[in-house]
């Protein structure tokens, strides 16, 4: 695994869990494979892989996000990816550092886990006005705060239906 650039200790500017009702294993399962992750996530509407094909840290994907009326992509590289445990990847826009996300998974038992999505923004102090226009989302850790809520509970809906 490659060291992330996100000080590990440091607190992330977003995070929230959640319990669900199936193995860690299958959780990890879900939350990398980026077509069926997409179909949960409150902004990343779509995510191809554009160098490697799973997720392996270097492994680098595409992701297309919206809010509303507004539209943009990212480019996300893998930084750590232990099954069952964790993924995480390093955002960029323009080549400019964006955010760090972060799963991990806990197995509570045989058929249930603990998720929890994480994100450390890294952003220049001057991008963020004009990334706030660009997104619609001017206060970015209280809109990822709620978006991984939304992001957890659709999660967990999907892996218990």
């Amino acid at each position: 695994m490659s060291a992330p650039a996100t000080n590990p200790s440091a607190s992330p500017s977003a995070s929230g869990s959640v319990e669900i009702g199936a193995s860690a294993d299958t959780a990890y399962a879900f939350v990398t494979d980026l077509d069926r992750m997409a179909t949960v996530t409150a902004e990343a509407v779509a995510m191809r892989w554009t160098s490697g094909t799973a997720a392996t840290p270097g492994a680098v994907f595409k992701g297309r996000n919206r809010n509303g009326w507004r539209r943009w992509s990212t480019r996300c590289e893998v930084t750590d990816a232990e099954p069952g445990r964790t993924f995480a990847f390093e955002v960029s826009s323009f080549g400019i550092p964006v955010a760090r996300w972060q799963y991990d998974v806990e197995p509570l038992g045989a058929d249930r886990c603990r998720v929890t999505e994480s994100t450390w923004d890294q952003r220049p102090a001057w991008f963020k006005g004009p990334a706030g226009l660009a997104t619609g989302v001017p206060d970015r850790d209280a809109g990822n705060a709620a978006h991984i809520d939304e992001t957890l509970a659709r999660l967990k809906s999907a892996l218990e239906a």
